[in-house]
């Protein structure tokens, strides 16, 4: 995030003494990216951010993963998976791979226990509910519809005002806006759905008191993902100033403004932010084609170097009638696999000057397997949806079922 902020209290100039009244220093830490060669933000601390007092595992909800092999579109239908209320520990994996993981909770209203991700960034859509996120940086408030982007390695918890459902992005690298929405300098081009307006930071610092003070570290080993127990001896929260460009913030998607067209635009104009090997696009209410002959569904598309995924939050999907497709759903599309509308939705499309739906789209430059928490949920009639026929279904009179397009 490179728009920089300055919160609480800083001393003139960097790496300089901050004594509190009493004399005392603060401790300067540096929270940089890519090898203090990206954005960075310089964070003065009453305690050590370094000391730490005991070390143990913790022990992650199942990470394993199948591959989508035999080969086939995939529909999981998140609104009936049973998950752990803790927002952060009660979390179910529903799809992944090495560059980014898709997970799903249903949160109660406790607060979920200090946590760090040293992974990647998180990127959490918050599908619905209420409440704070609390971070070394300060508070960042969260309402439905919010992407709540946390960068790597912040400790932060999550406080749900109300139950929440939250769908997290979690990725081995950085997420930030697409490069092409950016001049050279890292300001917001007029071309942009969005701009340094819509994002919302850290208000104030926010502090807090305590002594060998637990935080839950999810990091990486030779043998995968793993997660460590570290007891710190003064709370991490004792932050009394911070200035820089790397900072937690909210971006709602009330405030994306869809690019449309003549003709029906293809996903990139719907992209609002990038990972190492995925992009994230929202697809909103807005006016469609207003060719006289457009077809305003989509083509029927073969993204050859990537799988899709979409997570329907709201509206009427038009392309997915008859397919079983509603709210909470989750489309695996994979790629080698061309995917597109029921055929039913082609023609009821046409003429139709406005779509209300809203979905939040992960496209993935490599194939995505399956968490524990996906295959729990699995739709198995799906993918026959198209053709109207399953391979192992019958109907009542003993011949093939036939599925509604309609």
């Amino acid at each position: 995030m490179a728009h920089y902020r300055a919160l609480g209290r800083l001393p003139r100039q960097r790496h300089t003494q901050l004594r509190d009244d009493d004399g005392h220093l603060f401790r300067e830490e540096l929270m940089g990216e890519e090898g203090f060669s990206s954005d960075s933000s310089l964070l003065y601390h009453r305690g050590v951010p370094s000391a730490i007092t005991d070390s143990q595992v913790w022990q992650l909800p199942d990470q394993t993963r199948t591959p989508n092999h035999p080969l086939k579109p995939r529909h999981l239908e998140l609104h009936d998976l049973e998950t752990g209320t803790c927002p952060v520990e009660g979390r179910r994996t529903v799809l992944g791979n090495n560059d980014v993981r898709l997970t799903y909770v249903v949160t109660g209203t406790d607060p979920s226990p200090l946590y760090r991700n040293a992974i990647g960034d998180e990127c959490v859509f918050v599908e619905t509910g209420s409440g704070v996120v609390e971070t070394v940086f300060g508070v960042v408030p969260y309402r439905a519809g919010d992407y709540v982007v946390v960068p790597r390695a912040t400790d932060h918890r999550w406080v749900p005002a109300e139950p929440s459902r939250l769908y997290a992005i979690e990725a081995n690298s950085h997420i930030h806006p697409p490069k092409r929405y950016l001049s050279r300098f890292g300001q917001f081009l007029e071309h942009a759905p969005y701009c340094e307006r819509d994002l919302h930071g850290p208000a104030e610092t926010f502090q807090a008191d305590g002594t060998d003070v637990e935080v839950l570290v999810k990091h990486r080993t030779s043998a995968g993902i793993v997660g460590t127990r570290l007891t710190y001896a003064t709370h991490p929260f004792d932050v009394v100033g911070w200035d820089g460009c790397l900072y937690p913030y909210t971006f709602n998607i009330e405030d994306y403004m869809p690019i449309t067209g003549k003709v029906h635009q293809p996903p990139p104009v719907h992209q609002v932010f990038e990972g190492w090997n995925f992009v994230i696009c929202n697809f909103l209410p807005r006016k469609v084609d207003y060719h006289d002959l457009a077809i305003p569904v989509p083509y029927y598309h073969s993204n050859v170097d990537s799988d899709e995924v979409m997570f329907y939050v709201g509206g009427d999907y038009e392309a997915r009638k008859g397919s079983g497709i509603n709210l909470g759903s989750i489309s695996l599309h994979p790629g080698g696999h061309a995917h597109g509308p029921q055929p039913s939705a082609i023609e009821a499309s046409l003429g139709v000057p406005y779509f209300d739906e809203s979905a939040v789209m992960v496209d993935t430059f490599a194939p995505l397997e399956l968490g524990e928490g996906g295959l729990a949920v699995e739709d198995p009639a799906y993918a026959w949806t198209w053709a109207g026929r399953g391979p192992d279904a019958a109907g009542e009179d003993g011949g093939p079922a036939v599925y509604s397009n309609s």
